[in-house]
């Protein structure tokens, strides 16, 4: 049993359960080493108290699962099966208090879960779960830091093939083959490129709105890495951009180094935010930074801790984070730029290192 399942037992003993089911793919792979998208099938980590964890997949799953995950015990379910028939199989009796991951979790499977169970109690483990993993070890950061320098490479050897003419599109799809060919194990979300108006838009969807000479172009992009995340976004200038332009710019890369100045252990979350968000209001623009600051990165690309000005939670070393904030003019355009940020004993590491200073490309 390795020292993350320990933990597990810790808050099973802890919260006094029964059974845990941890279902959310990524963490099945965090606790155990397999990972598998089962789609509608179902799939869990069983942790029962006083007993050897065991793994419940699919049956076409099972080889996999047998190769690579330090759980040892695994069941499986055909898919002409009742999937929670077959695991009722496996459970012992007086079964009283269950924990659950609320978030994942749909109320089909919570029901069928009781059913099965009998459980009296049903309590949402997340939170413990989120304390767990908040806290990345030297293997991990590694791998974070491997995400990171792919992207950053996909980036760098994309740009020059950026010129006036070319579509959002056409770019994604550029980025997105090379994330491939760089060893990536794909996107870690939709490759985000927008470009003049549409950069004022937080979550714009790329299309066939092609590069024009005088407006910005931002790129929000990142890849899974043997599991884990990076994620980076940077907004450039396609030849000479308005005096407005450059403004904003300036403005959201002061708020960037403000709120990575501000990061040590020990500082409630939210101080970040309100850092960066200061810096943007006495600038004028306070109206136009309508997200919050950042968010964890691991396993998922957005995971404990939310950065937003009223988290109390404290920056424990060893978190990693987004530092982006923004600004977003309907009409006009906006600019982010995002760096993904290590806790360390005395303040913090920028692990990105693409340039942040203002460059015009499509020369």
């Amino acid at each position: 049993m390795n020292q993350r399942q320990h933990k597990l037992n810790a808050l099973i003993e802890n919260e006094r359960l029964d059974i845990a089911f941890i279902t959310l793919p990524k963490l099945i792979y965090y606790f155990t080493g397999f990972y598998s998208d089962p789609h509608e099938r179902f799939m869990a980590l069983v942790c029962v108290k006083g007993e050897e964890p065991f793994l419940f997949v699919p049956v076409l799953d099972h080889e996999k699962a047998a190769r690579v995950s330090s759980v040892k015990a695994i069941f499986s379910h055909k898919d002409e099966e009742n999937p929670y028939a077959v695991l009722k199989a496996h459970l012992g009796s007086r079964i009283s208090k269950i924990g659950i991951q609320a978030d994942h979790l749909n109320v089909k499977r919570y029901l069928a879960l009781m059913e099965i169970t009998g459980a009296e109690t049903a309590i949402d483990i997340e939170p413990r779960l989120n304390s767990i993993r908040r806290v990345k070890g030297e293997e991990e950061v590694a791998i974070i830091k491997r995400a990171i320098g792919c992207i950053e490479e996909v980036i760098r050897t994309t740009l020059p093939l950026i010129k006036p003419g070319v579509t959002e599109l056409d770019i994604v799809a550029e980025m997105e083959y090379r994330m491939k060919r760089l060893g990536a194990d794909g996107p870690s979300f939709d490759t985000m490129v927008l470009a003049g108006e549409k950069s004022g838009l937080p979550h714009g969807v790329p299309g066939n709105d092609r590069v024009r000479e005088g407006e910005l172009l931002l790129i929000d992009t990142g890849v899974f890495v043997d599991g884990y995340a990076s994620d980076i976004t940077r907004t450039f200038a396609v030849g000479e951009i308005s005096a407005k332009h450059k403004d904003i710019y300036d403005a959201v890369l002061q708020a960037n180094l403000r709120m990575i100045e501000a990061g040590r252990p020990g500082v409630a979350i939210g101080s970040l935010d309100n850092a960066a968000r200061e810096v943007i209001a006495n600038r004028g623009y306070g109206e136009y930074f309508i997200t919050r600051a950042g968010h964890g990165l691991g396993l998922e690309i957005h995971e404990y801790p939310s950065i937003y000005g009223g988290n109390p939670d404290p920056l424990i070393e060893g978190m990693v984070y987004t530092a982006e904030p923004g600004i977003y003019i309907s009409g006009l355009g906006g600019v982010r730029i995002e760096d993904n940020v290590l806790v360390t004993a005395n303040g913090v590491e920028v692990l990105t290192s693409f340039p942040k200073e203002l460059t015009v490309i499509g020369g």
